[in-house]
């Protein structure tokens, strides 16, 4: 339905970066923090918690970019995952679903960004600033010193993505009241373009 590497270059065009992309999940795993300036990970199909050869190795150079103080942004699973690498716990909701726009508050502002997951972090890193819910997600967003950031919706996903995922992955997996109330949703703006501001701050080393 779509890469996320190219989603996410889409969503951050026109403010002056430059993409390269790994591999993880086919064992591409950088071990230099400092091989790119600053590092993005992206959502999976796969549970941070899952028993995958690739998930100690990101896990490592997770740290690595934390101690070297390198710019890292997470989407979703990168969310997750980042927050398991530096302490905290990640399972799956016993809410269920969370699918569609929804509404965050993220550092004093209520934002609607489209949602698609069932896991998220249930325990926080002990670096770990809370800048982020909402009403389904307790820890949406988190800072780790300015330097990480990371957020549990997708700020890649348009509404036409959401109604694919609803179409294609949605029937027989997420509640079907959850998928109606999703589609009636899906022509109303979200705000992808102040959340890749905010990604791009953190890229530059400025407040996010």
């Amino acid at each position: 339905m779509g890469d996320y590497d190219e989603m996410f270059a889409r969503l951050l065009a026109g403010r002056g970066f430059d993409f390269v992309s790994y591999d993880v999940e086919g064992g591409t795993v950088p071990e230099d923090p400092l091989e790119c300036d600053g590092w993005l990970i992206t959502g999976s199909k796969h549970g941070a918690y899952e028993d995958h050869p690739w998930i100690p190795p990101l896990e490592a150079l997770i740290r690595k970019i934390h101690a070297a103080g390198v710019p890292l942004v997470g989407v979703c699973f990168g969310h997750q995952i980042i927050a398991q690498a530096l302490g905290g716990k990640v399972a799956k909701h016993p809410g269920g679903w969370s699918v569609g726009r929804k509404i965050y508050r993220i550092e004093g502002e209520e934002l609607p960004l489209n949602a698609w997951h069932q896991d998220q972090v249930t325990e926080l890193p002990p670096e770990a600033e809370v800048v982020g819910e909402s009403d389904f997600c307790r820890y949406a967003a988190l800072s780790y010193g300015g330097r990480i950031f990371t957020v549990q919706p997708h700020p890649e996903y348009g509404g036409d993505f959401i109604g694919g995922l609803i179409a294609e992955r949605g029937p027989g997996v997420v509640p079907q009241d959850l998928l109606d109330t999703a589609t009636g949703t899906l022509g109303e703006a979200t705000a992808q373009q102040a959340m890749a501001d905010r990604f791009a701050k953190v890229f530059r080393g400025e407040p996010a």
